[in-house]
């Protein structure tokens, strides 16, 4: 080896190091060489798709995605002794996606490169070529299907059968470059190591960009973000580990909803474990799992305070045995199980119906109930008892007439009701005075002075009703 050829060596060696990061190229240690990791650059909406057996249960079927990235065209080199100034570097290229046909092409071509530039580095120019040209050269648009087949190796064996096909699958294994190697095993894991792929280099380039969360309005670099899968809202990871810890303690684990208001984007459960703490997820899991089996009409829960453990329930009866505890129950009002004979629930007793339900889901209630026909109404009373229908009727017609015609007192929430007099209220409760017309709280030392006060929105509105600001003081005169 020359003087010349190993200085050329050393400094092209370098200057790759220095140009691409440890991801896109590594020198080897016991040789003159290494190996560069080549990402194509993919046109916008670039599509993927494969047709065939991809799985072992699943035949003929059809895959299809857009990706932003494909799994590295791998160049393995090492350079001769009489490198750059007689002979080029030998290589092998590999990849997943392209075919032995099409990396063959790209092996002539890198030759080819090498002959027009004879006597000169050359690895940077390769590489170039592979990053920014492959597409091009092989004819390669979107919807794009990889081919993983041998053609060779068909042709061959339809040859046995065929003279002429024997010959042509001879010119085609003559047309295979030994230096091409398509390393990929089947189409389901070509789909695999795409999708992985894909997703591993998007989240790199996430992380290394600056974003403004939309909740403290911090600019923070994207490895210190999370970004909902549907929506691609960012925030970052301390404003959203809060926001998912006050969710999850409130028992709301399907509504972990982007902060976005009326965006219905929802986090996925790995990316609520990668923020909150074990025991919190756990807590997580425990109640979506919870409110999956409540949404199936045919699993109920055994009713004893200490088991609650989920029961699948008969169709055609009202059984419930539980394979824990061994508890038989009725499904319908979760008692002891009590044959033919009709529930007895009560409204009064603790855990019944109207006193477990929501607002919302006790206002269907009402709403099925007083919409019934006969049959209906009877079914319902049996199922949930007549009193607990009968409470729940009065429940929801005493709220819709506090809703209408009383104010909440705004320091204890007590509902207070105004028959006449002047808009300086005191609540029953906890005797704190506040206005009727802007509902503020009132000092204890002077209340009317919110009547007096030119700033205040209530000035001179004392006897004023809250929805005739007309010409009260001149109809008295």
């Amino acid at each position: 080896m020359s003087s010349e050829d190993k200085e050329a060596q050393e400094d092209e060696l370098l200057a790759l190091a220095s140009i691409y990061d440890e991801d896109e190229f590594k020198r080897a240690q016991s040789v003159q060489g290494g190996e560069t990791r080549i990402s194509v650059e993919l046109p916008p909406g670039f599509t993927i798709c494969m047709s065939g057996n991809l799985t072992e249960n699943l035949q003929n079927s059809k895959f299809e995605c857009r990706v932003c990235f494909l799994p590295p065209i791998v160049l393995h080199f090492e350079f001769p002794p009489d490198y750059p100034s007689t002979s080029p570097p030998v290589f092998t290229l590999s990849s997943k996606w392209l075919s032995q046909a099409q990396l063959s092409a790209l092996c002539k071509h890198l030759d080819n490169l090498w002959e027009e530039n004879r006597g000169c580095v050359i690895l940077f120019a390769w590489m170039q070529f592979l990053k920014e040209e492959t597409l091009t050269y092989l004819n390669i648009s979107s919807p794009y299907e990889p081919e993983i087949c041998d053609q060779g190796q068909e042709q061959s064996r339809k040859g046995k059968e065929d003279g002429a096909g024997a010959a042509a699958a001879a010119a085609h294994e003559e047309a295979l470059d030994a230096r091409a190697v398509q390393d990929v095993e089947s189409l389901s894991s070509l789909i695999r190591e795409i999708l992985d792929f894909d997703q591993a280099q998007r989240q790199k380039c996430f992380n290394s960009k600056m974003y403004t969360c939309n909740v403290c309005f911090s600019e923070k670099l994207g490895s210190e973000c999370m970004y909902f899968m549907e929506c691609r809202h960012v925030y970052c990871r301390a404003c959203l580990k809060d926001y998912f810890e006050i969710k999850i303690k409130d028992g709301e684990v399907h509504y972990l909803n982007c902060p976005e208001p009326k965006c219905p984007s929802v986090a996925t459960p790995g990316q609520v474990k990668e923020l909150v703490e074990e025991e919190l997820f756990a807590r997580y899991d425990r109640l979506l799992l919870q409110s999956s089996l409540d949404m199936m009409a045919d699993v109920v829960y055994c009713p004893r305070p200490c088991c609650q453990t989920p029961v699948m329930q008969e169709p055609s009866g009202t059984m419930g045995i539980c394979s824990r505890c061994n508890y038989a129950f009725c499904t319908l009002c979760k008692m002891t199980y009590h044959g033919v004979s009709r529930c007895k629930v009560t409204a009064g007793k603790p855990g019944a119906f109207s006193d477990t339900l929501d607002p919302e889901k006790l206002a269907d209630l009402r709403k099925e109930y007083l919409e019934a026909d006969e049959a209906t109404q009877k079914f319902l009373e049996q199922r949930y008892g007549k009193r607990v229908i009968q409470k729940t009727l009065e429940e929801m017609d005493s709220k819709e007439w506090l809703e209408k015609n009383s104010k909440s007192c705004p320091c204890c929430g007590t509902p207070i009701e105004k028959l006449d007099g002047c808009n300086k209220m005191t609540c029953t409760a906890c005797t704190q005075y506040f206005c009727w017309l802007c509902m503020g709280s009132l000092p204890r030392g002077n209340p009317y002075m919110h009547f007096n006060d030119p700033a205040s929105p209530c000035f001179n509105r004392l006897f004023r009703g809250g929805e005739d600001d007309g010409n009260f003081w001149e109809e008295e005169g």
